[in-house]
């Protein structure tokens, strides 16, 4: 029972609740105005929509940009040993294998490839996943082959790779004191005419984005975004909206593992780099300047491996790098072999080691072994 005098708690309740919105009605935002209230309330509330993402885009930066741009910035190239050479007389001559577009170690290839040992021994070029400096790559090589007492140099580069391969090659050729031997291109885009358009096209695009987005080089989430969409066409079609979504997480799972937790993967950063490296079109000079003694040393062979069918590789126009070859370092003086594969696509030496093994054995070791001795026997003759 309750007190005279004293509402009972419902009413109370009812009572300050009411007070309580009326105050509010009364104090909002704009209630006083009378000249054009719903436009400015409206103008007033989208101005707050940039404020929301800012904060968005400051916490992409803190949580995603900041942590890989830190993590890059303490990266740099490297070289790992691989394999000794499988015979003495190969002792004075280190292998370096590149990889190409994506990848940022070629340790793996170079296993795969364990007939590159008959030419010396074999070491793996890891790239600085902030970007490529090939000058940088041939002071390490010379730094390396210095300590070893190993004056030949044979750089080996898978597709993009290659494209690297050379302009590594020239730095040596023509600034260095080491002889390069030869220079062993697989399946090797000279210029960006040479990448297939649909391929040219991602390249372009993802330029574009690395332009436009703050961040994007270093951005995991983009990363995620952009390599599962890559992967679309595994899940797309059927299912709930048109998605597999068993296979869309099973795509998402990959790319996590793969590109973004794997710490061996190239980064946003360097694969626009390796990109670059082919947009730029440097190969042509470098092979220019390869076909071409520099000092004392003689011209380094040049062998380019490719599938016998061109449409095989459905990456790089191999016919098209094929003729620019021949112009730039075949003929009847030059120092060029072609090397043909039967079932190869593009640059996959991991997926097909024997028949790249036998290749490298039967041909291209022969060819390099005898530009070498019909270059020490010109220079015998002309007395260097």
């Amino acid at each position: 029972m309750a007190l005279p005098g004293y509402p009972y708690p419902s009413t109370a309740a009812e009572y300050d609740d009411q007070r309580r919105r009326a105050r509010l009605h009364e104090t909002r935002l704009g209630q006083t105005w009378t000249y054009r209230r719903r436009t400015r309330l409206l103008l007033l509330r989208l101005s707050l929509i940039p404020l929301l993402l800012l904060g968005v885009f400051g916490q992409y930066m803190m949580l995603d940009v900041a942590p890989e741009r830190a993590r890059l910035a303490r990266t740099e190239p490297a070289v790992v040993p691989v394999a000794g050479p499988s015979n003495p007389q190969s002792a004075d001559t280190a292998v370096f294998d590149l990889v190409g577009l994506g990848v940022l170690d070629a340790t793996d290839t170079a296993r795969a490839l364990p007939s590159l040992t008959a030419l010396g021994s074999v070491w793996a070029v890891r790239y600085d996943n902030a970007g490529i400096d090939t000058k940088v790559i041939a002071d390490l090589i010379v730094k390396v082959t210095e300590a070893g007492r190993m004056r030949n140099v044979v750089l080996v580069g898978h597709s993009m790779g290659g494209v690297i391969a050379l302009e590594v090659a020239k730095h040596l050729h023509t600034g260095s004191s080491r002889r390069v031997l030869g220079v062993i291109l697989d399946c090797t885009p000279v210029d960006l005419h040479a990448v297939r358009p649909e391929s040219r096209d991602q390249g372009e695009e993802m330029e574009r984005w690395m332009g436009w987005i703050p961040g994007a080089r270093e951005s995991r989430l983009l990363r995620l975004i952009v390599e599962t969409y890559a992967r679309h066409e595994s899940y797309v079609g059927g299912g709930q909206y048109g998605i597999r979504w068993d296979r869309f997480r099973s795509a998402v799972a990959q790319v996590l593992r793969d590109k973004i937790f794997n710490t061996d993967a190239a980064s946003n950063g360097l694969i626009e780099a390796q990109f670059k490296a082919i947009v730029a079109g440097g190969a042509i000079d470098d092979l220019r300047a390869l076909a071409k003694p520099a000092g004392s040393k003689p011209r380094p062979a040049i062998v380019y491996i490719r599938p016998h069918e061109g449409w095989r590789d459905p990456i790089v126009d191999v016919e098209y790098s094929h003729r620019v070859l021949v112009d730039q370092v075949g003929g009847v003086d030059g120092t060029l072999m072609v090397a043909f594969t039967r079932n190869t696509e593009h640059a996959n030496p991991i997926q097909r080691p024997q028949e790249y093994n036998t290749l490298i054995e039967q041909q291209v070791v022969p060819f390099i072994r005898l530009v070498q001795r019909e270059s020490l026997a010109a220079a015998a003759l002309s007395g260097h």
